[in-house]
C-alpha cells in the first residue's frame, strides 16, 4: 500500500427537503385546514479520526463525496425523513484545509475526534406553518436549502514527541530500529527511506513516547530537492527534534558543516520548527579509533557550542542509546508538568504548534505551485523533486510497541 500524506476531495452536504403544501381532507370534515409537514433536513459531511488508518490513499481513488438529501414533507403534518450523515474516516493527525481559500478548517487529533466538514441544508416549511386567524388556507410553502459544499484538502502529520533530522545515510533508521520495536529498511546508501518511520519507545509500563524519523535532507531541500521538506511537516506536532550527524562520513564531509547546512534548511522551511529544541546525536562512533575517539569527541563538542545536550552513540552497537531513550523520555515528562501546572506554558506551546503548522502549510504551497508552473512551461517535473500527486512509494509506515 503508498503511503499518501495529502489529498484534495470535494464534499458535498444534502439539501434539506421541501416543504408539502396538502389540506385535511376526510369525511365529515370540510373546513380541515392546512396539514402540509416540514422537509427533512440534509445530511452533513462528518469527517472522524480513526487510529487504524494511517494513509490518505483512499481518498486519491474516490475524490468526491455527497451525503443524502432530506425527503419532501407530506399531507397529514408529516415531517420529512432527514438525510444521512457521511462520515468520512481519516488518520489521527489529519488537518483539514479549505483549498480555495487555503484556510486552515480544523483537524483531528485524537481517535474518535469528529468535524463537520459541510452542514446540511435546512428542510424548508410546509404551508401548515403559514395559517393564522387571517389566514386559514395558506397556499405557501418554501424549499429546503443547498447544502454546503467545499473543496479540501486533507493534510496528514504524523503524531509524535520526538523527530529525527539529519542528512541521508546519518543513520536515523537504525537509531530508531535500536530504540523501538520498529523495523525500517536499513542499507548502506542514501535515501533508503522515503516514507517516515514512527517507532513507539518503551521504557517502563506507562512511560513510552513516539518517535517519527522521514527521509534525509540534502543541500537545497528548502527549494524542493531531494525527499525530506516534503515530509518536514509531520515533524512539525514533535516536542523534541534530534539532529543526527555522522562522525565519520565516506566523503569526509565536516560535520560542523553538515549541521549547519541541515539548520539552514530548517530555517527556510519553517522558522518555528528551526527554533525548536533540538538534541544533537554524534552517531557511528564506533567508526572512529578507539585511541583517538574521545579527544575527536571533544573537539567536535567544542566546535559546536550546542546549547541543547549532546548525545554521543552508535546505532549499529547500541552504546549510548539507552541513555538517551531515558533521558528523552525525562525531559518529555517535564515538559509534560510545565504545560499542564502553567496555563501560560501550555498556551505559548499551542501557539508555537500552530505557527509551525501554518508555516510549513504555506512552504509547501509554494513549492506545489513553483511545481505547476514549472509543469506548464516545460512539461516537466523540477530535477531532484517528487510530485506530491504521484507518489508511488509503497507503505513503510510502522507503528510498533516492544
Amino acid at each position: 500500500m503508498k503511503f499518501v500524506d495529502e489529498a484534495l476531495i470535494t464534499v458535498e452536504a444534502g439539501k434539506g427537503g421541501a416543504g408539502c403544501l396538502s389540506f385535511r381532507r376526510e369525511k365529515y370534515i370540510p373546513k380541515g385546514g392546512p396539514d402540509g409537514g416540514d422537509g427533512g433536513h440534509g445530511g452533513s459531511v462528518i469527517l472522524m479520526a480513526d487510529e487504524n488508518l494511517n494513509t490518505l490513499i483512499d481518498y486519491r481513488f474516490q475524490p468526491r463525496y455527497r451525503a443524502d438529501n432530506g425527503r419532501p414533507g407530506a399531507g397529514r403534518n408529516k415531517t420529512g425523513a432527514g438525510g444521512s450523515d457521511l462520515v468520512l474516516k481519516v488518520p489521527v493527525g489529519t488537518a483539514i484545509y479549505n483549498d480555495e481559500t487555503n484556510t486552515l478548517v480544523g483537524e483531528v487529533v485524537a481517535d474518535g475526534d469528529v468535524m463537520t466538514v459541510a452542514g446540511g441544508g435546512r428542510g424548508g416549511l410546509g404551508n401548515t406553518r403559514f395559517k393564522s386567524s387571517t389566514n386559514r388556507a395558506p397556499r405557501r410553502t418554501t424549499p429546503g436549502t443547498p447544502g454546503e459544499a467545499y473543496k479540501l484538502r486533507l493534510e496528514l502529520r504524523l503524531l509524535a514527541d520526538v523527530g529525527l533530522v539529519g542528512l541521508p545515510n546519518a543513520g536515523k533508521s537504525t537509531l530508531i530500529s535500536q530504540l523501538s520495536a520498529a523495523k525500517p529498511k536499513i542499507a548502506d546508501y542514501p535515501f533508503t527511506t522515503l516514507v517516515p518511520q514512527l517507532g513507539v519507545v518503551s521504557l517502563a509500563p506507562h512511560r513510552n513516547f513516539v518517535i517519527a524519523d522521514i527521509p534525509g535532507l540534502i543541500s537545497g531541500a528548502a527549494e524542493g530537492a531531494g525527499l525530506g521538506t516534503r515530509f518536514l511537516k509531520h515533524l512539525t506536532r514533535t516536542r523534541i527534534l534530534l539532529h543526527l550527524v555522522d562522525v565519520a562520513p565516506v566523503d569526509e564531509k565536516d560535520p560542523v558543516e553538515v549541521v549547519e547546512t541541515i539548520a539552514d534548511e530548517l530555517e527556510q522551511f519553517s522558522p518555528s520548527l528551526a527554533a525548536r529544541e533540538r538534541w544533537l546525536i554524534l552517531n557511528k562512533v564506533d567508526l572512529v579509533n578507539a585511541d583517538e575517539r574521545d579527544a575527536f569527541i571533544d573537539a567536535l563538542k567544542e566546535a559546536f557550542n550546542w546549547p541543547h545536550p549532546v548525545h554521543v552513540i552508535s546505532g549499529v552497537t547500541g552504546d549510548g542509546c539507552e541513555l538517551l531513550a531515558y533521558n528523552l523520555m525525562t525531559r518529555l515528562e517535564e515538559l509534560a508538568i510545565e504545560r499542564r501546572e502553567d496555563p501560560d506554558v501550555e498556551a505559548a506551546e499551542r501557539a508555537w504548534l500552530e505557527q509551525m503548522a501554518e508555516e510549513a502549510h504555506e512552504r509547501i504551497a509554494e513549492l506545489r505551485e513553483v511545481r505547476r508552473a514549472q509543469r506548464k512551461g516545460i512539461d516537466l517535473e523540477p530535477e531532484g523533486d517528487d510530485d506530491d500527486d504521484d507518489d508511488e512509494h509503497e507503505m513503510e509506515v510502522i507503528v510498533v510497541r516492544d
